[in-house]
């Protein structure tokens, strides 16, 4: 860990002229009102022992609230999309595809932290993909966001959040502090998530691990510190080694009256939720929860305590599940067995790879074959629905599947 550095500035300077050194913006560009709650801020961050060669550093530059801190603040898929939607786009033969590379060019990597934390190095990898998409987020720009800039956002403006982006704030400048990385390289998501397994800056303090042994933990650059990082959050809140995260059961026709129960697994079997074919477990005294996340005309899980390990990283059942069944995916194991209730008419996760296959050996789609929906895929539907004289709303469907098919 590097010493602190000393602050050059002389200790008689006023507040204001402090103030003066922060923004390189014209008085026209500033928002008074957020350049002023930073300024307030810095006695705040003082008692928490940051420099103000820290601060200044951190917020060099910045003059304004970040507009699209906000707008991401109100749209969070996991608890907006329906559960078969958020995993189609993240588990699905492309996400699985990636992620069997890099088991080729991590193995080794993941194999010893697996070993050093007990932690199913499918499961990192599935994080992996979730958090960054095996860290091709970093690669671009537009999607990342000066960590001290969107905290000071958030805590500005969304009053939900902030008491939270104050204390990650806190934390995000002493991680700038102690040397671990520059102010200038401090980039994150919009909520101050950071590097390849996007760590929130108080859990970087707690889990950060340097595991290349360059004496910091580069979760930015290193995959190594990234992935062990990771790992070392899952076994100190728990993970029990040689166990998964949950299984998708067969369920009795009252399976509904016992959602939100905790049995021991052979208690669930006399109950008659019985083993589907794939992924097995010995019925016996672990204890596992019964979860349907589609209700009860859809597949029934029950989620053993590891389950609950991965909710530290997002409080979101659809994001533990979605951890979960890419990394039995990853491992060999087939999917979800049972079929979700999608509305009449739309597309299962290999009905839309087929979709966007078609449509790009036809020439109108030349974008990922990924399973995701985006501008792209989008603007090719609509192409062909034109040709088609079908309604323009550039939505997937059955009926658009089949009419390429002819």
């Amino acid at each position: 860990m590097q010493s602190e550095r000393k602050s050059t500035l002389k200790t008689i300077l006023l507040p204001f002229m402090a103030a003066a050194c922060l923004f390189v913006a014209s008085p026209a560009q500033a928002e008074k009102g957020f350049v002023n709650w930073i300024n307030d801020f810095y006695q705040t961050a003082s008692n928490a022992g940051i420099s103000k060669s820290t601060y200044l550093a951190a917020f060099k530059g910045v003059s304004e609230p970040d507009p699209t801190v906000l707008e991401k603040a109100a749209y969070q898929p996991e608890f907006k999309h329906a559960i078969w939607d958020y995993l189609d786009s993240r588990v699905n033969p492309y996400t699985v595809g990636v992620g069997q590379d890099m088991m080729r060019q991590h193995g080794k990597t993941l194999n010893a932290i697996e070993r050093h934390f007990g932690v199913d190095k499918n499961i990192l990898l599935a994080i992996w993909s979730m958090e960054s998409n095996y860290g091709a987020v970093l690669e671009k720009p537009d999607r990342l966001h000066n960590v001290p800039r969107a905290l000071a956002t958030l805590a500005y403006a969304d009053k939900k959040r902030a008491k939270f982006a104050r204390t990650q704030l806190i934390a995000a400048l002493k991680i700038i502090q102690r040397g671990d990385v520059k102010a200038s390289q401090l980039t994150g998501s919009w909520a101050g998530a950071m590097g390849h397994t996007q760590f929130i800056p108080t859990s970087y303090l707690l889990y950060g691990f340097d595991a290349d042994g360059n004496g910091r933990a580069d979760i930015w650059n290193s995959v190594p510190d990234a992935l062990a990082t990771a790992a070392n959050l899952l076994k100190k809140n728990g993970w029990q080694p040689g166990k998964t995260w949950g299984y998708e059961v067969t369920a009795p026709s009252n399976a509904g009256t016992y959602e939100g129960k905790t049995k021991s697994l052979a208690e669930w079997q006399s109950l008659g939720f019985l083993r589907p074919n794939g992924k097995g477990f010995k019925f016996g005294k672990d204890r596992a929860m019964l979860k349907l996340p589609a209700g009860p005309n859809g597949p029934a899980f029950l989620m053993t305590k590891n389950f609950f390990v991965i909710k530290n990283y997002n409080n979101s059942d659809s994001y533990a599940m979605g951890v979960g069944t890419l990394a039995d995916q990853l491992a060999g194991y087939s999917g979800v067995a049972q079929a979700w209730p999608r509305p009449e008419g739309t597309l299962d996760i290999n009905q839309k790879f087929e979709l966007q296959t078609r449509m790009k050996t036809l020439g109108y789609y030349d974008g990922k074959i990924d399973g995701n929906f985006g501008s792209g895929s989008k603007a090719a539907i609509q192409a062909i629905q034109k040709q088609l004289g079908m309604e323009q709303d550039g939505q997937p469907s059955a009926k658009l599947l089949r009419a390429l098919k002819k």
